[in-house]
């Protein structure tokens, strides 16, 4: 687990303290002592790269996806996911699991063909459509979406906000997008003038990372790992993070410490 002090519930501040690679050394090293509360069984039929690719991206698309009671994603609704990032393609693959329907935003054909066969229903090219957000609603037959997963922030926000139906959920992953000082980004007062939750995601508890392992392990034909097929070793650290900010990966990169 990241946060290895969120066992279960709302997060709290002695949660958010106890993160690996934040206020505790990460794992990019060959050996490490843990404490056991922040273990979880990894799921059958997964390899060690695979399986570590769960304890983030993959726990924090459950949160966003199912972690509010009485408004998980359900069977025929909607989630809109942004690029093809860890936590986007893991909510995507969840969303399939389930029976959701998926539209899918991308900047490229190529990146528009992984989405194709991650199993997404729509795929938008947000560069040749800037207004994205009412495309997305078009698609839902002009109702709009039940869920957005936005991993971009403020350059993204207002065309995910345009996206949603009444009484739907928006969760805030991250920032990926950057500041995006010129965005007109929604204020405070938004959720209630159009009837929407905002929900801000910090990766999840051990339960959750416990519901979602037993999860990826009865449905590996749906949710398994993508894993890009250039994996690096560990004195290539440098080079892994530089794959990574150029955009070229194809799935999580990965770092092998064996």
């Amino acid at each position: 687990m990241l946060n290895t002090q969120h066992i279960a519930g709302s997060v709290t501040a002695l949660g958010l303290d106890s993160g690996l690679g934040s206020s505790l050394d990460g794992t990019l090293r060959e050996y490490g002592a843990f404490d056991q509360q922040g273990l979880v069984q990894m799921p059958e039929g997964l390899g060690y790269l695979e399986a570590a690719t769960l304890t983030c991206a993959g726990v924090t698309a459950w949160n966003a996806l199912f972690g509010q009671p009485g408004r998980e994603l359900l069977a025929g609704q909607w989630l809109l996911t942004q690029g093809t990032g860890g936590v986007s393609t893991f909510a995507l693959q969840f969303a399939k699991m389930v029976g959701a329907k998926v539209i899918s935003i991308t900047s490229s054909r190529d990146k528009g063909e992984i989405l194709e066969q991650l199993g997404a229903d729509h795929i938008v090219n947000y560069n040749e459509v800037p207004n994205w957000g009412e495309q997305a609603r078009a698609l839902t037959g002009g109702i709009g979406v039940d869920l957005v997963v936005d991993v971009a922030g403020a350059a993204t926000l207002k065309q995910s906000v345009a996206s949603l139906r009444l009484d739907a959920t928006l969760s805030v992953v991250g920032f990926a997008g950057g500041e995006a000082k010129t965005a007109n980004v929604p204020s405070l007062l938004d959720p209630w003038l159009k009837h929407y939750t905002v929900r801000g995601i910090s990766v999840g508890s051990r339960a959750q990372m416990e519901a979602m392992c037993c999860a990826v392990g009865a449905n590996l034909d749906k949710v398994r790992p993508r894993i890009d097929p250039r994996v690096f070793k560990l004195h290539e650290a440098r080079e892994a993070y530089g794959y990574l900010h150029a955009g070229k990966n194809q799935g999580k990169v990965c770092i092998d410490a064996s």
